[in-house]
């Protein structure tokens, strides 16, 4: 069983990379693209995701969930890390509750909630990492958001919420991803009560990876985002996607998988290239493909 999802891993990681042999590292912009709700930029394989319609304290109403299905779905050869962040003071409050009124009906309910779902979803799926970088409030979805990224890096004055229980609309896809990313009495209480909690807070809980003062936390993200791009693009991919696999398994059989793919890491070409170079002294020449040695 542990090898078919071992084979399961490779093949997946071979799909969404798409890596080709000629992979170029050479300094480049990219992408740039302005849809009115998100602004995407990519330079030199980092990719940033601006969430831009402050006036709407960038709620993620559907049109801009389907907008970063966009920005997230776009894959290049260069690719290597995705930064997200938001316009305004409020990095996103969630879902826009003008949307969710009879108004609109159910089956436009359906569209919001399967859309936030495929966001959050892809987030996690992409081959390449996805950093959160927070400055002010985070709520309901918006915090699910955050909660959904591999690494997130908060301002020391930004704070957590999910408060759809003040609203009469209980955060239950929040709590997906809250719920797993911090103890379940500390989602409990974030849920049941809807009171925010602090930047320190969610960094003691796990919610955030760093906390930082606002004027270093451009500094601090691409700091992360540059380390990211020196390392191989295949051996990040199949280890972010090894990661999320093993979460989701009782410990022995986490660590039959995990055994097996450190198996299929060593016969990556780029699995081998690092070791030469560890033995050689000196720094590896990664081709980020998914060829095979052995």
């Amino acid at each position: 069983m542990y090898t078919m999802m071992a084979a399961g891993l490779r093949n997946r990681l071979f799909q969404l990379t798409k890596i080709t042999r000629h992979f170029s590292t050479q300094s480049s912009r990219l992408l740039t693209a302005n849809n009115g709700y998100t602004i995407t930029t990519e330079d030199n394989g980092i990719r940033t995701i601006c969430l831009n319609d402050p006036k709407k304290r960038n709620a993620l109403s559907l049109r801009m969930l389907e907008a970063l299905k966009s920005d997230l779905s776009n894959q290049t050869d260069s690719l290597r890390v995705i930064i997200l962040t938001a316009k305004g003071p409020v990095f996103s409050a969630g879902h826009d509750l003008k949307e969710l009124t009879t108004k609109d009906g159910r089956e436009y309910h359906r569209q919001v909630f399967q859309n936030c779902t495929d966001v959050m979803l892809m987030v996690q799926e992409l081959p390449v990492p996805v950093i959160a970088q927070v400055s002010g409030l985070a709520t309901a979805a918006g915090c699910q958001l955050v909660a959904s990224c591999d690494i997130a890096v908060a301002t020391d004055t930004s704070r957590f919420a999910t408060p759809g229980v003040s609203v009469g609309l209980f955060c239950s896809t929040p709590a997906v991803a809250v719920g797993r990313s911090v103890p379940r009495k500390v989602a409990m209480e974030m849920l049941f009560t809807g009171h925010p909690i602090s930047a320190q807070d969610a960094l003691l809980h796990g919610l955030v990876s760093r906390v930082v003062p606002e004027d270093q936390l451009e500094t601090t993200t691409m700091g992360i985002a540059n380390r990211i791009c020196e390392t191989s693009k295949s051996v990040v991919a199949l280890g972010k996607a090894t990661f999320y696999a093993q979460m989701n398994l009782e410990r022995k059989e986490a660590y039959r998988l995990t055994s097996q793919v450190m198996v299929e890491n060593l016969s990556l070409s780029d699995g081998q290239e690092g070791i030469r170079a560890f033995i050689e002294k000196r720094k590896p020449t990664w081709n980020h493909n998914t060829d095979k040695v052995h």
